[in-house]
């Protein structure tokens, strides 16, 4: 393991250098998000009937589908990423310092991409206002859509709050390191600064980070966002108060698995072995375990009640589950992982950044696909079905599965663009690395940046 101690050279070097990976990588993003713009196009131009999704009875289909799966993975990983940076510094996580802010523009990225599903599932977006904004006192008594725009919006904020705070320490004192292209906004983000607040802001970004860890059980991904479910008897698959817990573990173990992908994607990218090392990556490895195995014993709950004496309309449902590839490959998957992490701790050498990678893939593909059969089977079989005996067919159409593509080419743009106009890394991380490192002297001085501030 690299012995080299971090710098404020190394934070600053995204927005200093741009190599011909960092332009394919944002190409192929860019791509992605425009094939996706041209699918919602047409699906603009024709109606949501190009999806496929349709109304029972005739259609033979369901109202709901990827779309509202993703939406809820997205969410999830964004609920998930912001929990993992607050318990960073609430419960004094400092071994985990390094990935904390990314863990946080996850959460932008992620409810960014959340909303847009909301956006693109209404089939004109300008019912956002003329039904949602302009009657919100109304609706917002009545309507779960408005529910799930409520708690996302407020997450948003809270995040960028969070961040912001947290991003006026970094400014200052990095100033003349940081690109003159943006010093508008750095003007913008660090307006009345001075250093007696920083004692200050620790307390505030302290509060909210306690705001966040008892908000997420309450109203977020352990709470409204389930609740819009599981508040529902006529649908056994999804009615049941297991649904806030269940919740809850898929959202942390996606938001692990992002967290490892996107702070292997900077390691690499950037040569920050010591910055965000190795032993980093064993510790996530450890808690998506946990969180792996939370999951899959939420479900065996539910595989149990569902099959032993289950109520009206639970028989069929639970059914599904059991010879369903959209549900049995997703909890094969999850197993799998959970079985790999279990032996790295039996024998260490097993571990390795590739496997970690492969796992946190395969736990992000699994939680996908168990949320998009999750909405679509409490769909097929409601206790009342005034339709057919058998429940219709479903896959998701070319469009859907566009609009994944997209919204991951979204983020990725997201993370691409904040890492060339703000550090990724907190400066609190490398002077804590430095500190533990016995380094107590100043850094060394650095290389002289070109800067037309002075």
């Amino acid at each position: 393991m690299s012995t080299k101690l971090p710098t404020t050279e190394d934070i600053v070097q995204p927005m200093q250098q741009t190599t011909r990976w960092y332009y394919l990588t944002f190409a192929t993003a860019a791509s992605a998000l425009l094939l996706w713009l041209v699918a919602w196009a047409y699906q603009l131009q024709q109606g949501m009937i190009v999806t496929g999704l349709s109304d029972w009875g005739s259609g033979g289909g369901v109202t709901w589908g990827l779309y509202i799966g993703a939406m809820i993975w997205w969410i999830g990983i964004a609920h998930g990423g912001i929990i993992l940076s607050a318990a960073v510094r609430l419960l004094g996580m400092d071994r985990y310092m390094p990935v904390a802010r990314i863990a946080e523009m996850l959460t932008i990225a992620g409810l960014s991409a959340a909303g847009f599903y909301v956006l693109i599932h209404m089939g004109r977006p300008d019912r956002m206002v003329t039904s949602i904004v302009g009657h919100y006192h109304i609706t917002v008594n009545n309507s779960p859509l408005v529910w799930d725009m409520t708690v996302i919006t407020a997450y948003f904020v809270l995040t960028a709050t969070y961040l912001g705070l947290t991003l006026r320490y970094d400014i200052t004192r990095l100033r003349d390191q940081l690109p003159s292209l943006f010093e508008p906004v750095y003007k913008i983000m660090t307006i009345g600064y001075s250093e007696k607040e920083d004692e200050v802001i620790e307390r505030m970004v302290w509060w909210i980070a306690l705001a966040i860890i008892i908000m997420a059980p309450l109203l977020l991904h352990g709470g409204v966002i389930p609740w819009l479910f599981a508040l529902l008897p006529t649908y056994p698959g999804w009615f049941g108060a297991i649904q806030g817990p269940q919740f809850l573990t898929i959202a942390l173990t996606s938001a692990i698995s992002g967290v490892i992908l996107v702070s292997y994607a900077f390691r690499r990218a950037y040569d920050w072995d010591h910055i965000i090392t190795d032993d980093i990556f064993r510790g996530l490895l450890l808690w998506l375990g946990f969180f792996c195995l939370l999951f899959l014993w939420l479900q065996l709950q539910q595989i149990t009640s569902g099959s032993f004496f289950p109520g009206t309309g639970l028989e069929q449902a639970t059914a599904s589950k059991l010879s369903h590839p959209m549900y049995v490959g997703p909890m094969l998957m999850v197993l799998g992982v959970l079985a790999y992490i279990f032996a790295t701790t039996l024998r260490p050498s097993l571990f390795s950044k590739g496997r970690t990678i492969v796992a946190s893939l395969l736990v992000l593909i699994a939680t996908l696909v168990e949320k998009t059969y999750f909405v679509v089977a409490g769909l097929w079989y409601p206790t009342f079905s005034i339709y057919a005996a058998t429940p219709g067919e479903y896959f998701p159409s070319l469009i859907e599965l566009t609009s994944v593509l997209g919204t991951i080419g979204m983020v990725t743009l997201l993370f691409l663009v904040l890492a060339k106009v703000v550090p990724v890394i907190e400066l609190h991380a490398i002077e804590h690395l430095r500190t533990e490192s016995g380094e107590t002297a100043p850094q060394e001085p650095r290389a002289s940046v070109p800067s037309d501030r002075e």
